[in-house]
């Protein structure tokens, strides 16, 4: 099969590309969530409530060599990192837009991998150079944090609302705190269903209960 190249290009201008001299040997995807501890009285320990998620993040180390043609080798990372000399024209991927006020969303695609994002970092180091100064190799560390739009991460997270109102059955060792985190995400938020079930004593719930979850408003 043919080598498939990967290379970075600008999501809404797909058609200049930075195209990558040499494949990376590997990259890692990084996913992190948020948390905050809630404490509550009573209680042992701590409840930890979910505060946000965060965007993928996807690192890779890339080389550059243009040695052999005896190139400036910033002929190819400038097309990512931005022009360092002022003799150049044009703009880099990380440069900001003068139509958006900011450095364009990007897509990192190598094969079937698509990967929507922005060009969070960049560490570049010229490793090599040519009688004269001209570097001719470059190693770059590259940081790519995922984007998504406002209007698609709505859409995502709309089924999973409380929105409606439905009952949940006590089973043994459950709490109001217990149940809140369940259904709201925030065990802060058992007042909710004390309210509207009419219980004077949150921490006296019987296994077999058919409980109100109210939706939040």
């Amino acid at each position: 099969m043919p080598l498939v190249k990967a290379y970075l290009t600008r999501k809404d201008k797909p058609g200049p590309i930075v195209q990558f001299l040499f494949n990376p040997s590997e990259f890692s995807v990084e996913k992190t969530n948020q948390y905050t501890e809630v404490n509550i009285p009573g209680l042992p320990s701590s409840i930890f409530q979910f505060v946000k998620g965060g965007a993928r993040t996807v690192s890779m180390d890339l080389t550059f060599d243009t040695y052999e043609e005896k190139k400036d080798v910033r002929t190819y990372t400038d097309s990512i990192t931005g022009w360092e000399s002022e003799t150049k024209k044009g703009k880099g991927l990380m440069d900001i837009d003068s139509d958006l006020h900011a450095p364009p969303v990007c897509l990192f695609i190598w094969g079937g991998f698509i990967f929507q994002c922005i060009i969070e970092r960049v560490t570049k180091r010229y490793t090599m150079f040519l009688s004269d100064g001209t570097p001719v190799r470059a190693s770059l560390n590259v940081t790519l944090k995922e984007y998504k739009e406002f209007e698609i991460q709505v859409k995502e997270i709309s089924l999973q609302s409380a929105d409606r109102t439905k009952t949940r059955q006590v089973k043994q060792g459950d709490s109001l705190w217990f149940i809140a985190a369940k259904e709201y995400g925030n065990p802060a938020l058992w007042r909710h269903i004390a309210e509207a079930n009419k219980i004077d004593n949150p921490r006296v719930l019987k296994p077999g209960m058919e409980l109100i979850i109210p939706p939040l408003e």
